[in-house]
């Protein structure tokens, strides 16, 4: 009997130490897509009020956990028995950010002064509703950069049993969640601390320093995560068509890797830009109408 829990406990610590080594090598793997995962979603979560900044972050971070637990079982199922669904879910993701990255240098190029009417309107919409729509929204770029990164992790295991794939892919999922948001809470939080720094050092010192360092760096740090966060949205989507549409594979080879996905999804974000804005300017008018 001794011996029979003896060989279970080592069949244990042998599986466990195959998902050890297996997680290592699949979150090296995602470290870029988790690099910019980190950028993309801590633009998203900021710009609320302090008192809402944790809330709002708990609230993305649970529709993440809830994006991984829909993600996993059916990556594992269609890389099993569909795996082209899993191209096509991808490029179509991929097409959502690289228009959403396009969306955001538009409206920063072209971005023009409100009149007094889309003012009033636009402070009717802020509050509770303008909350939801940021958290939804950062809620379904994480869903499709979520993808990416279990298929990534997936794809790192796929020779391994069954029981390494789940586990793997769920350690690298939860670590995901957990270490993106969990930074991007330190991020959106360095104001708050500086203050109490500045406070419990009673204005002096090198304490005080490094608070008003903290409270002045983050107004920056915002402004630079959000032009990092773009870039970001068009490098994922750009890797995402090079990866799985063999025509793009090779797309502009004289170029660094880099440059190329920018490009790529650059190019894609361009053309969908007036296709997306012309149909909601239509689905507009047929409202108003």
């Amino acid at each position: 009997m001794a011996s029979g829990i003896f060989a279970v406990l080592d069949d244990v610590a042998a599986l466990m130490d195959d998902v050890a080594v297996a997680s290592k090598i699949a979150t090296k793997k995602t470290a870029g897509i988790l690099g910019d995962d980190l950028a993309v979603n801590a633009e998203k979560a900021t710009g609320f009020l302090a008192s809402r900044e944790l809330p709002v972050l708990w609230a993305i971070t649970k529709g993440s956990l809830l994006n991984k637990l829909i993600i996993v079982p059916i990556a594992l199922l269609l890389t099993a028995f569909t795996p082209l669904v899993i191209q096509i879910i991808l490029v179509l993701g991929g097409c959502y950010l690289a228009y959403e990255g396009v969306e955001k240098i538009f409206e920063f190029l072209f971005h023009r002064p409100k009149k007094g009417e889309e003012v009033i309107e636009e402070v009717k919409e802020s509050g509770t509703e303008l909350e939801k729509a940021k958290v939804k929204s950062a809620v379904t770029t994480d869903f499709i950069l979520s993808i990416e990164i279990v298929i990534i992790a997936l794809g790192s295991v796929i020779g391994q049993s069954l029981t390494v794939q789940i586990l793997t892919v769920s350690v690298v999922a939860l670590l995901a969640t957990v270490g993106v948001y969990g930074f991007v809470a330190l991020i959106v939080r360095m104001d708050d601390f500086g203050f109490r720094l500045i406070k419990f050092s009673n204005d002096k010192g090198a304490l005080t320093l490094m608070g008003k360092v903290l409270v002045k760096s983050l107004p920056i740090i915002i402004k630079l995560l959000g032009i990092i966060g773009t870039i970001a949205l068009l490098l994922v989507s750009g890797g995402i068509f090079a990866h799985n549409i063999d025509y793009l594979h090779h797309f502009l080879d004289e170029l660094p890797v880099l440059v190329s996905e920018l490009l790529l999804g650059l190019a894609v974000g361009i053309a969908l830009l007036p296709v997306v804005k012309g149909v909601l300017w239509l689905l507009r008018r047929k409202v108003k109408g």
